[in-house]
């Protein structure tokens, strides 16, 4: 469904991506479905020119969370007036705008995430946590998060008052030491994310657990992967990838 066109608006809009991100996350498939839950999850936001001026991130480490604006840039197909929101098990549509479905007319997400560090030499960076955010997503803007504005005690959601339950990760010896021995200079620590991340279960929430499947995901290049047992998740297997991705 395509919205008809409007040339005096059209005109006006000019966007274009500030930042790019380097994620740990580098396919759709395990990215936490909020921001914030797998805080353990590292991201460096690189502004590029003409926006990578030390100048624009003066004053920006005096805040402890951002709000990033994004694109869903891997999102194939068009919106839809209704969609099936994954908290709901893939079985009920919701109207798309009472959802954070990435099948949106602009295509267009909000994330909070913790910021860490703000890097300003040999590259204009911003090193945050929590990031829900695939490697390459364009960042279109980037606004401190303010608490007493941002922050609404007495809100509330009927569809999603709670965070998704949390499963019971399993994590064999050998693959334990193989993710401890993990470095990289965002600070990661990959036990911590590879049981933050499985916690929140990523398998669609219409699957029934099958003890015979094995999933997998590209996480900070590596092949990890697990099956679940007895309603809980084993990883199986914690692989480095042939490819190295720089940045």
């Amino acid at each position: 469904m395509n919205a008809p066109a409007n040339t005096e608006v059209d005109a006006q809009l000019n966007i274009v991506p500030i930042a790019t991100t380097h994620s740990c996350f580098s396919e759709k498939f395990g990215i936490p479905r909020q921001p914030l839950l797998a805080d353990a999850s590292r991201a460096a936001i690189e502004l590029l020119a003409p926006f990578n001026d030390p100048d624009a991130v003066a004053g920006l480490d005096q805040h402890t969370h951002l709000w990033l604006t994004w694109q869903f840039h891997q999102v194939a197909g068009q919106w839809s007036p209704k969609v099936r929101p994954p908290r709901l098990g893939g079985n009920k549509k919701l109207g798309v705008f009472a959802t954070r479905s990435p099948f949106r007319p602009n295509n267009i997400g909000l994330s909070v995430v913790r910021l860490i560090e703000v890097r300003t030499h040999p590259k204009v960076e911003l090193i945050v946590a929590g990031a829900d955010l695939l490697d390459g997503t364009p960042i279109l803007d980037i606004k401190p998060y303010i608490p007493y504005a941002d922050s609404v005690p007495s809100a509330s959601s009927q569809l999603a008052e709670q965070p998704p339950q949390q499963a019971t990760v399993h994590i064999p010896e050998t693959i334990l030491e193989r993710a401890q021995a993990y470095r990289d200079n965002l600070g990661t620590d990959l036990v911590v994310l590879i049981r933050q991340v499985l916690a929140q279960d990523p398998k669609p929430a219409y699957q029934q657990p099958d003890p015979e499947r094995i999933y997998g995901m590209e996480l900070c290049g590596f092949n990890l992967q697990w099956r679940y047992v007895r309603g809980e998740i084993e990883v199986v297997a914690l692989e480095k990838l042939e490819y190295e991705r720089t940045r």
